[in-house]
């Protein structure tokens, strides 16, 4: 099981390393790196567990962060209109992406770093991705290309970041952090 403390935080330089893509059909190793992040998650939902174990809820956790360079990561999120999105994501390419951009008015946050950072991150509203998807349930890798948009292609994106060894915090602009963008507007939560 995971813990808070099993996740290496941005003064770790391998945070900044680019993951290397998984090999198919997934190893053992592979698939109990994945389990792990999925279960992390998983107990980030339930409160008496947080309370009670070292956890910070997150919805989105990426293999690099648990020193893992390997490109695959995890996504359980509920988006702005309140549906569940459960993914567990290998080896994703961007294949395509909107001019429109999307911000979170709070700005985006990361199991990675521990302490507040100020300031917006723009992304695209909306990215269509061509990846492998597991399912534990089925036991089965599916390709697929998933289409995305608000909420969950931010988590997506900043997940996705990670496997190149980039943090949200790189994409905060340094001299007006909190410049909004002509072509942005704010995911809009009910």
């Amino acid at each position: 099981m995971l813990l808070y403390k099993d996740i290496i935080k941005e003064k770790n330089k391998d945070l900044r390393k680019k993951s290397e893509l998984v090999n198919t059909p997934l190893s053992d190793e592979d698939l109990n790196t994945l389990k792990l992040m999925d279960e992390y998650l998983t107990n980030g939902y339930d409160d008496e567990f947080v309370k009670t174990h070292d956890i910070r809820p997150g919805v989105g956790i990426a293999a690099p962060q648990i020193d893992v360079l390997k490109r695959m990561f995890v996504i359980q999120a509920y988006d702005e209109k309140g549906y569940f999105h459960h993914y567990c994501v290998i080896n994703p390419k961007i294949i395509s992406h909107s001019e429109a951009l999307t911000y979170l008015e709070t700005g985006e946050g990361c199991l990675s770093v521990d302490r507040e950072v100020k300031g917006l991150v723009f992304r695209p509203k909306r990215i269509k991705a061509r990846c492998l998807l597991y399912d534990f349930e089925k036991k089965e890798l599916e390709e697929t290309v998933l289409s995305l948009n608000g909420y969950i292609a931010i988590v997506f994106q900043h997940e996705y970041d990670h496997l190149d060894g980039i943090l949200f915090v790189d994409r905060i602009d340094k001299t007006n952090p909190f410049l909004i963008k002509e072509n942005a507007t704010p995911v809009a939560f009910k």
